[in-house]
C-alpha cells in the first residue's frame, strides 16, 4: 500500500467518524413523537391501563432524549425517540383495540337481548 493510499484511507475514516459523532439534533423526530403521544392521549389511552403504561414510558423516553440532546448525544437521543414513538403508537393501538372490543361486546349484548325477546 502506498503512503498516499494510507493517507486517503485515514482521511476517509476520520471523516466517517466525524459524521457519526456530529449527527444533527433529531428535532423533527421530537415533534413527531410528541404528536404520537398527543394522539394516544386524545383517544383516551390514559384510561386504558396497558396503554397508559406505554404513554408514560414514551413520555419518559422523550425526557431522556431531550437530556441526551442537551449533552450533544444526538444519536442516542434519536434512538430514544424512535422507541418513544413506537411506544406511543402501541398505546394508540391498544386504546383502539380496547374500544373495538367494548363496541363488539355491546353489539353482542344487543343481539342477545333481541333474540331473547322473540
Amino acid at each position: 500500500m502506498t503512503p498516499l493510499s494510507k493517507i486517503l484511507i485515514a482521511l476517509l475514516l476520520t471523516a466517517a467518524a466525524g459524521c457519526a459523532a456530529s449527527a444533527p439534533p433529531p428535532t423533527a423526530r421530537v415533534a413527531s413523537t410528541e404528536a404520537a403521544i398527543r394522539g394516544a392521549r386524545e383517544v383516551g389511552a390514559e384510561s386504558v391501563p396497558r396503554a397508559s403504561l406505554y404513554v408514560k414510558l414514551s413520555q419518559e423516553q422523550v425526557t431522556k432524549a431531550r437530556s441526551a440532546m442537551a449533552n450533544d448525544d444526538n444519536i442516542g437521543a434519536d434512538l430514544l425517540l424512535q422507541r418513544a414513538q413506537a411506544d406511543a403508537e402501541l398505546a394508540l393501538a391498544l386504546t383502539r383495540e380496547n374500544t373495538a372490543q367494548a363496541e363488539a361486546k355491546q353489539s353482542i349484548d344487543l343481539v342477545a337481548q333481541a333474540r331473547s325477546k322473540k
